[in-house]
C-alpha cells in the first residue's frame, strides 16, 4: 500500500509538472485564460480543474489498457489509422511551437527579474534539459519530484502573504461575462494542456504498476493543480497592470513576499524546466519513431529549431500562440470524452 501510494504521487508531481510549464508558472497563462476575465475567471479554474482530473485520469487509463508507447498511439486509438497520421503532425509542431514558448520563458525569468541577458537563461535551459533527458524517464521523475512540492509550498506562502493577510485594498476585479468566453476560455485552457501533457503521461501511465495507482495519481495531479490554480489567480488580483509583465508571479513576490524573491525564481525556472523536458521526452520519441537517430543528437536538433523559434520572444509567443492551440485541442478532448476506455487492447 506505501508503495502504490508513492508511486501515486510521484505520478501526480510529474502530472503536475508536465502541466505548470512557463505560462502556468510564471502567471502569464492564468491572466490570459483566467484573471483577464475578473472573479468569473475563479469558476473557469473549476471547468479546468474538473478536466485535469476526470478526462486525465480517463486518458491514462486507456493508455494503459491499450499499452500505449506514445501518444501516437493514444491518437491512433483516438482518431483512427488515417485520421491519426495528420493529428500526429499537427501534435508535433505544437509541441515544438510549446516548447520554444518555455525556453524562452526561462530566457525571459532572468532578463525581468535578474537583469541577465536572456541568453543566459535560454542556454542553461537547454544544456540541463539535455543531462536530465540522458537518464530518461528515471530523471524526469526525479526533478519533478524536486520542484512540484517547492511550487506548492511557496505558492501557498506567497497567497497567505497578497491576499489574507494584506491590508490593501486592490483585489476588486471587474466581473466581465465577455458573453460565455470565459467558459471556452476555461475549457480550452484544460484541452490545450492535456492534449500536450499526453506527450509525458501517456508513456509514463503505461509504466505504472497498476490501474488504481493511475487513478490515484491523476485524481491527487487534478486537485493539485486546482489549487494552485487558485491560489495563484488570487494572489495575481494583488498586482495593477498585470498584461504589463511576462513573469507576474514574480512581481507579486517581488511586492508583497521580496525576502523570497529569489527563491520563488528559482521555484519558477525549475517548473518552467520541468514543462520542458517533459515535452522533449515525447518530441524525442515521436522522431526516433521515425528516423533512428541517436538520444542526444535527436534533443540536440529538436532544442536547435526550439531555440530559433523561441527569439520571436515570450509574450508574444504565450498570447498568440496558446490560444490558437487550446481551441485546435479541443477536438482533443472532445474524442476523448467520447470514446469509451477498451477492456483490453484489440489484436
Amino acid at each position: 500500500m506505501k508503495r502504490s501510494n508513492e508511486s501515486a504521487f510521484q505520478l501526480a508531481f510529474v502530472y503536475v509538472g508536465t502541466v505548470v510549464g512557463a505560462g502556468f508558472a510564471t502567471g502569464k497563462e492564468i491572466v490570459e485564460f483566467f484573471v483577464r476575465f475578473g472573479w468569473i475567471g475563479l469558476f473557469g479554474i473549476l471547468i479546468s480543474g474538473a478536466i485535469f482530473t476526470g478526462l486525465g485520469a480517463k486518458m491514462m487509463l486507456i493508455s494503459k489498457r491499450i499499452e500505449a508507447e506514445s501518444y501516437q498511439d493514444m491518437n491512433r486509438f483516438l482518431f483512427g489509422a488515417a485520421a491519426s497520421r495528420y493529428i500526429n503532425v499537427v501534435m508535433f509542431f505544437i509541441l515544438l511551437g510549446v516548447t520554444s514558448v518555455m525556453i524562452s520563458g526561462a530566457g525571459a525569468i532572468f532578463e525581468e527579474q535578474l537583469g541577465i541577458s536572456k541568453e543566459y537563461g535560454i542556454f542553461l535551459t537547454i544544456i540541463l534539459s539535455v543531462i536530465v533527458l540522458l537518464k530518461g524517464s528515471k530523471g524526469l521523475f526525479g526533478v519533478n519530484v524536486l520542484v512540484v512540492p517547492m511550487l506548492i509550498f511557496f505558492s501557498l506562502i506567497v497567497f497567505l502573504d497578497s491576499f489574507v493577510f494584506s491590508s490593501s485594498e486592490s483585489y476588486v476585479l471587474a466581473l466581465q461575462m465577455g458573453e460565455g468566453e470565459w467558459i471556452l476560455s476555461a475549457i480550452s485552457y484544460g484541452a490545450f494542456n492535456l492534449a500536450l501533457s499526453q506527450a509525458v503521461l501517456v508513456p509514463v501511465a503505461n509504466e505504472m504498476t497498476s490501474e488504481a495507482v493511475i487513478k490515484k495519481g491523476a485524481v491527487l495531479g487534478g486537485i493539485m493543480l486546482t489549487v494552485i490554480l487558485f491560489v495563484c489567480f488570487l494572489s495575481l488580483s494583488s498586482l495593477d497592470m498585470l498584461e504589463a509583465f511576462d513573469i507576474p508571479m514574480a512581481q507579486v513576490v517581488y511586492q508583497v513576499a521580496n525576502s523570497i524573491h529569489l527563491i520563488y525564481l528559482f521555484v519558477i525556472f525549475g517548473e518552467v524546466f520541468t514543462s520542458v523536458i517533459g515535452n522533449l521526452y515525447g518530441l524525442e520519441r515521436q522522431v526516433r519513431a521515425y528516423i533512428r537517430m541517436n538520444s542526444v543528437l535527436t534533443i540536440s536538433l529538436i532544442l536547435l529549431c526550439c531555440y530559433v523559434i523561441s527569439k520571436i520572444g515570450y509574450g508574444t509567443l504565450i498570447s498568440t500562440v496558446y490560444p490558437i492551440f487550446g481551441y485546435v485541442s479541443i477536438f482533443f478532448i472532445l474524442f476523448l470524452f467520447l470514446k469509451k476506455v477498451p477492456a483490453s487492447l484489440d489484436k
